[in-house]
């Protein structure tokens, strides 16, 4: 008997169609052997009967007996004949679709099985001859997605038109008009698009980047800023405390140095006449001692002493008056009133500055000047010329009033500009909203969209209304105009005198908003100098 020869290769247990270890062999009538569940899921799927192997074909479908030998040496030597290790399938990576259990990784997809095969399982296709013309490429997951549904052909076409993939049936029937590329050049166009996309893409992630961190700084700047105001506000409130407390103490100085002074005066006239009233007591108890004596010597000797009493003061001519008060407190509340004023005049320049810092530049808009103003070129200065131009109509253009607003408006967040006055008699200036009437009789009001402060010989006063009648400020050359949007505020300030003049708060802004200029009437030449937007200084 021949001996046992453990030095087979391993092909002589492996089978042809899985290249794996025979699971339950059996033998075709051609003397090649497969697994029973191989052959049979292969002669499933094919018309004729054939060998997977040497392609002979059988009139019937093969009965399959058991290869008894086959069964026999896998069982003897099963532990030994093991398929070379390859690598297990990674994340992101195709598996074979053949491997049963640990799947291993695949090195190509055929398709026309429609499967990917690991290295293993790939070896029929390069050995078989009617399995070496199908088409092989590299690794790819879901075949069945890359097949036509309608067609049953690789998708490998692309419409422009309709802007899918199509398989070339497809271009002969749905599509036979449109333009179609191979999906490589497609894919080269829409890869290009994706770069181009993707860089809109970060700069749009660097821009809100940016953004973030512009909101980060003016947040940091508020929180400095709030802190800043807290404490300027707490060196003022502490410096009108300290004024306070010295003015109550001096104060109580004043008026205790004049009781005192009072005081004084009252306990040296009780003083002398105590010794008075004791002088006299004595001289009554002589007297009271002498009306009892029996001598006549001794009597009249005695009276003669009596007779002239001690000088004494008149004291029907002497008072002690209380200390006058008034104006006591008058004149100590003058003087916190000059130190208040010292602390709102810092308190004012300090704001102003602040103001400031929100400077927008703003230009007139001649579409909107009424006919007889005259703007300059740069959009700056406006005067009342006297007579009015005949210009094309325009719904923007005020026609009763000599009006004019600026060609930017604002509608959020805090702007500040400054508009000389100087050599006016009368003038109007402050902000108005988009929706003011521009047409027909105008009253100047916050519930019509008005928020100007009115300067004439006799005063200023906020929108026409006497109730807020302003004093006049002498030499008042510059005003500031500050808005807050978002606060509902409107504040007016004389630059030059670094004063606040008037604030409006709670207002109801709703619409954008235009710096509004009005010069007022000529007046024969005296009101003939120009409003002049200028750049804060």
């Amino acid at each position: 008997m021949a001996s046992e020869n453990t030095s087979w290769s391993e092909e002589n247990f492996s089978c042809s169609i899985c290249l794996d270890v025979f699971s339950s062999p059996v033998t075709t009538p051609c003397g090649h052997n497969f697994c029973r569940t191989c052959i049979t899921m292969f002669w499933d799927e094919q018309v004729q009967h054939k060998c997977p192997v040497c392609n002979d074909l059988f009139n019937a479908r093969p009965d399959l007996r058991v290869n008894i030998l086959s069964s026999e040496m896998i069982d003897r030597f099963g532990t030994s004949v093991r398929v070379k290790e390859q690598p297990c399938v990674g994340p992101a990576e195709v598996p074979c679709d053949v491997c049963t259990g640990t799947q291993l990784k695949a090195l190509k997809s055929c398709l026309e099985c429609f499967m990917s095969f690991c290295q293993t399982h790939l070896e029929p296709h390069q050995r078989v001859a009617v399995l070496k013309k199908h088409r092989l490429v590299e690794p790819m997951d879901r075949l069945d997605d890359r097949m036509c549904k309608k067609h049953d052909r690789l998708l490998e076409l692309f419409c422009q038109t309709e802007q899918v993939c199509v398989c070339q049936f497809c271009t002969e029937k749905d599509h036979w008009s449109h333009p179609v590329v191979p999906l490589k050049e497609e894919y080269e166009v829409k890869m290009a698009q994706l770069g181009k996309m993707e860089a809109e893409v970060q700069q749009m992630i660097q821009e809100r980047q940016r953004n973030i961190q512009e909101i980060k700084d003016t947040a940091k700047r508020n929180q400095a800023n709030a802190d800043r105001e807290i404490a300027d506000g707490l060196q003022v409130l502490t410096a009108l405390m300290r004024s306070i407390e010295k003015c109550q103490e001096d104060l109580n100085q004043m008026v205790n140095e004049r009781l005192k002074s009072t005081t004084k005066q009252a306990v040296g006239h009780i003083r002398e006449l105590e010794q008075e009233v004791e002088a006299l007591t004595n001289r009554s108890s002589e007297m009271k001692q002498l009306s009892h004596t029996k001598d006549h010597l001794h009597f009249l000797q005695a009276f003669r002493s009596l007779k002239n009493p001690p000088p004494a003061r008149d004291w029907t001519t002497v008072e002690v008056r209380p200390p006058s008060y008034v104006g006591t407190l008058r004149r100590s509340l003058d003087q916190l009133e000059e130190t208040l004023n010292m602390e709102m005049k810092k308190l004012c320049d300090a704001e102003l500055k602040r103001a400031q810092q929100y400077e927008v530049d703003v230009t007139l808009d001649p579409d909107t000047a009424h006919p007889s103003l005259i703007l300059s070129n740069d959009g700056k200065q406006v005067h009342d010329g006297g007579v009015g131009k005949k210009l094309q109509d325009n719904p923007k253009r005020f026609t009763k009033y000599v009006y004019v607003l600026t060609r930017q408006n604002f509608s959020s967040w805090i702007f500040y500009f400054e508009v000389q006055v100087k050599d006016k008699t009368a003038w109007r200036l402050g902000v108005a909203r988009e929706s003011i009437d521009r047409k027909g009789l105008i009253i100047v009001s916050p519930e019509k969209g008005y928020w100007t402060l009115y300067y004439d010989e006799d005063g200023m006063v906020f929108n026409g209304n006497t109730a807020f009648r302003l004093p006049l400020r002498a030499e008042l050359q510059k005003v500031g105009v500050f808005v807050d949007y978002d606060e509902g505020l409107v504040s007016f300030y004389d630059v030059e005198a670094r004063v606040h003049i008037y604030s409006a708060t709670g207002c109801n802004f709703r619409e954008p908003l235009y710096p509004f200029l009005c010069p007022c009437d000529h007046e024969g030449g005296t009101n003939s100098a120009p409003l002049i937007i200028s750049p804060v200084q």
